[in-house]
C-alpha cells in the first residue's frame, strides 16, 4: 500500500488501529489519478461512484432538452416581418420579379408548345409561304413565351445555365431547360432559323413594331453581327466564375424581359424602348447585332440542307424580294440562310409566289 501511495503521490499513512486516513484533495492531479488512486484505496466513490452517475444525469438531462426542443413547433407570426406601414416613409414592398415555379407537367406543356410552334412556323414558311399566317404565330408567341410565360421560356438565357452545367458537376440542370435550348438549335440545323420567324418573343415584339425599315449597308451590317458572338463570349465568361462571382448577363441585360412582366429597373425599360423605336426604321436591331443565342443558329443554319428559297426554278430577277427584306438576308437574288430570320416578306413581295399570285391562279382554273 505505502508503494502504490508513494506512487500517487503519497497520501498519509493509515492512522491509529490501521483506519485509512482521509485521502488527500485531487487539486494538484488529473481525473484518471484521482479514480485511480480512489480505486487502490477502495474509496466507494470510484469510476462508478457519483461524480459519473452526476455527469451522466446531466447528459441525458441535455439530451431530453433537446429532443423537447425539437418536437415544439415553430411559427413565425407574419407580424414580425417588416411591413409597409411599420417601415414608414411612404415605402412600398416590390413585388416579386421572377415567376414562381410551376408543375412538372405544366413545364412539359411549355416544351410542348414551344415544338409545336416551331413545327407551325416551319410549315407556314416553307410549305405555305404565307406572311400573313406567320404574322398570326408571331402575335400568338408574343402572348405565349412572352407576356403569359413572362420570358422564362427562354433558349437565349439558358446558354448560361448549360455553360455552368458543363464546367460545374455538381449543378443541376433540368430536363426543361436541356429541350429548351436544343430544340431550335435542332430545327436550325435542319430547315434553318425557324426559331427566329415567329417563335422567339424577344423577336416578335420586334418583328411587329417595323413600319418602314431601311437597308443597312451590308459592310456596317456585317460588322455590327460581330458584336453577338463577343456579346456570347461575354456571357460564357461570366457563367464560369465561381459560384459567389458569377453572373448571368443576358438574363439581367435583357431589354425586353421587362415589358413581359410589366416591372423592372427603369433604365432597361428605357433601353428596351430605345431598342423598339430603332427597330421601326432599321430591322430587328437586337436579333441581328447582339442576340447571343442568333450567333449559335447562324452556325448551325450553314448546315441546313433545306430552309427558305425564293421561287426555286421559277426565279424572275426582278429584286423586289432583295428591297421587301429588311434584315439583309437576300445577297445575288438569293436567301442566305446564315441571315434569314423567317419572315416571309420575300414571299409576300414575288409576283410568282405571293397569295395575290396564288389567288389569281386559283381564279384562272375555276373559270
Amino acid at each position: 500500500m505505502d508503494s502504490l501511495a508513494a506512487k500517487w503521490g503519497g497520501p498519509p499513512d493509515p492512522g491509529p488501529e490501521g483506519t485509512p486516513a482521509p485521502w488527500p484533495a485531487c487539486s494538484h492531479w488529473n481525473e484518471v489519478d484521482c479514480v485511480e488512486g480512489r480505486r487502490v484505496q477502495g474509496d466507494p466513490r470510484g469510476p462508478g461512484g457519483p461524480p459519473h452517475r452526476a455527469r451522466s444525469f446531466l447528459l441525458l438531462f441535455v439530451f431530453t432538452l433537446s429532443a423537447l426542443a425539437q418536437s415544439i413547433p415553430y411559427e413565425r407570426p407574419v407580424q414580425t416581418a417588416p411591413q409597409e406601414r411599420a417601415i414608414g416613409g411612404g415605402y412600398k414592398i416590390p413585388a416579386v420579379q421572377k415567376p414562381l415555379p410551376r408543375f412538372w407537367w405544366l413545364q412539359m406543356l411549355d416544351v410542348a408548345v414551344l415544338a409545336g410552334a416551331l413545327s407551325l412556323s416551319v410549315w407556314i414558311v416553307l410549305r405555305r409561304r404565307s406572311r400573313r399566317w406567320l404574322t398570326v404565330l408571331t402575335v400568338g408567341s408574343l402572348a405565349y413565351f412572352g407576356f403569359y410565360r413572362e420570358g422564362c421560356i427562354c433558349p437565349i438565357g439558358s446558354i448560361q445555365n448549360v455553360t455552368v452545367a458543363l464546367a460545374d458537376p455538381r449543378y443541376s440542370l433540368p430536363g426543361v431547360v436541356i429541350a429548351v435550348f436544343f430544340l431550335p438549335l435542332l430545327f436550325a440545323l435542319f430547315v434553318g432559323r425557324a426559331f427566329c420567324g415567329g417563335v422567339c418573343p424577344l423577336g416578335a415584339i420586334q418583328e411587329l413594331v417595323v413600319i418602314r425599315p431601311v437597308q443597312v449597308p451590308r459592310r456596317l451590317d456585317r460588322a455590327l453581327g460581330l458584336l453577338k458572338y463577343v456579346y456570347l463570349g461575354l456571357a460564357i465568361f461570366f457563367a464560369l466564375r465561381p459560384a459567389l462571382a458569377r453572373d448571368f448577363v443576358i438574363c439581367r441585360f435583357d431589354p425586353f424581359v421587362g415589358f413581359f412582366r410589366l416591372t423592372g429597373p427603369a433604365h432597361m425599360l428605357f433601353l428596351g424602348g430605345a431598342f423598339l423605336v430603332a427597330g421601326m426604321f432599321v430591322g430587328r436591331p437586337y436579333c441581328r447585332w447582339l442576340c447571343p443565342y442568333g450567333g449559335l443558329l447562324a452556325w448551325c443554319s450553314r448546315l441546313a440542307r433545306g430552309g427558305v428559297s425564293i421561287t426555286p426554278n421559277k426565279e424572275l430577277d426582278c429584286g423586289l424580294c432583295a428591297e421587301a427584306c429588311p434584315y439583309g438576308a437576300i445577297e445575288g437574288m438569293r436567301a442566305v440562310g446564315r441571315n434569314c430570320l423567317y419572315c416571309a416578306r420575300c414571299f409576300a413581295s414575288c409576283p410568282r409566289d405571293a397569295e395575290l399570285a396564288h389567288a389569281k391562279s386559283a381564279l384562272v382554273k375555276i373559270s
